[in-house]
């Protein structure tokens, strides 16, 4: 509950050929033996990663992954793994001991992804000039460090480009909800605790609600929909915005003034984690599903799904109401995601609770590249409830705030 979950720190990956020192580099930063050490090709086989605070960016993951040079048929698979770790990867460090043509091609994937890259050249006690520098930067890079991971030497002036380099919504506060909510407001947020719930604990989207309306002087108060009437009968003037589970807004929207400026967890994480304009757009498409139409549901973490599961019984029953009959459902869970999507014509992602930014912005890409639209949960639901353009208004009518970090 104290710390920061891994979908909102800022994920920097290591990249590079094998043996230029990647887990030496990772170890160096961390302060920690985080990774195996060896003079052995392709030591490190599957991502690792490890929490820390980075200051003054603060709470970041670092990746370690295998080498991009990896040969056989296992090596194939480790590099499809460090390929897959680039989706989350909202800062790379590209680290060389050589420029070859290998880094020439990790700056190119880089490059396509609009990944900001710090290209590290290490082993500098075991070169006599800077002609490596000079190749990184013939190559486009514009920020390069020069480290001895063995000393060590280099990592101050590594943590300056890591903080110069660093997406700009890790230095300044990005809202989730703040910039709907005033100094003086009371924000009522509505949330059942059904089976699927952490138990004894309240979900980290909903704590996360929860400190950005403290953070801005404002009172909130967190209900049940079983206790929203007694709720609203007991708020003066009324609630300044209402939050609700995406499951119960019809009902919630159904007991405020029309007035009253509402939304769900679900749709404010389509604008925090995605693309909500994107998203509202492709919900549009579940009015002309079709009996046999194949649909991909996609959730960020691989839990155990129980009872009425929203993404495996309930959005599939919703759906297959619209179409008029049964569907061609396939779910994929955690990282397991299709890089070919052409097969659905609809695709309908969680929250992404557990992703960060850049991995949920990766896949609406990857969706949209192959002309497939993309919505989430929340949207999909409000959509099919006709409670859509109510749900997002408070978001669209929104005005810009950055807050300091």
């Amino acid at each position: 509950m104290n710390g920061t979950t891994k979908g909102l720190r800022l994920h920097i990956g290591v990249f590079g050929r094998r043996n230029v020192g990647k887990s030496s580099i990772v170890n160096a930063l961390t302060g920690q033996q985080v990774s195996i050490v060896s003079d052995v090709p392709g030591t490190t086989t599957d991502p690792v990663d490890k929490t820390m605070e980075l200051k003054p960016i603060g709470p970041v993951v670092f990746i370690d992954t295998a080498g991009t040079d990896d040969k056989g048929e296992l090596g194939g698979q480790r590099v499809a793994r460090t390929v897959k770790a680039m989706e989350r990867t909202e800062l790379a460090l590209l680290v060389t001991d050589d420029w070859t043509d290998e880094e020439d091609r990790l700056v190119r994937m880089l490059e396509q992804r609009k990944t900001p890259y710090i290209v590290v050249a290490n082993k500098k006690d075991m070169r006599m000039d800077d002609s490596l520098e000079a190749a990184a930067v013939r190559a486009g890079a514009k920020y390069v460090a020069t480290t001895c991971a063995v000393f060590p030497e280099g990592f101050d002036r590594l943590r300056q480009l890591m903080v110069e380099a660093a997406p700009v919504e890790f230095l300044e506060a990005r809202p989730l909800i703040a910039d709907l909510v005033q100094p003086g407001d009371t924000v009522l947020l509505v949330t059942p605790l059904d089976i699927e719930a952490p138990k004894g604990r309240l979900k980290m989207l909903q704590v996360h609600c929860l400190r950005e309306i403290l953070d801005r002087s404002a009172t909130a108060v967190i209900v049940k929909e079983t206790e929203l009437e007694a709720a609203l009968a007991g708020l003066t003037g009324g609630p300044s915005l209402v939050v609700a589970d995406s499951q119960v807004f019809d009902k919630v929207a159904a007991q405020l003034d029309p007035e009253t400026p509402a939304t769900t967890f679900s749709i404010v994480m389509a604008r925090f984690k995605g693309d909500l304009e994107a998203m509202a757009a492709a919900a549009e498409v579940i009015d002309t599903l079709r009996p046999g139409d194949r649909i991909l549901v996609a959730e960020s973490c691989t839990h155990h799904p129980i009872g009425e599961d929203i993404g495996r019984v309930q959005i599939p029953a919703l759906l297959e109401q619209a179409a008029g009959g049964p569907l061609k459902v396939d779910i994929a869970a955690g990282q397991d995601y299709p890089q070919d999507l052409r097969p659905y014509r609809l695709v309908i992602h969680c929250g992404a609770c557990v992703f960060n930014r850049k991995q949920m912005l990766w896949r609406i890409h990857q969706a949209q590249s192959q002309g497939v639209p993309i919505t989430n949960y929340g949207v999909a639901i409000t959509h099919c409830m006709g409670l859509l353009d109510r749900a997002t208004a408070p978001l669209t009518a929104a005005q810009p705030l950055i807050t300091a970090g």
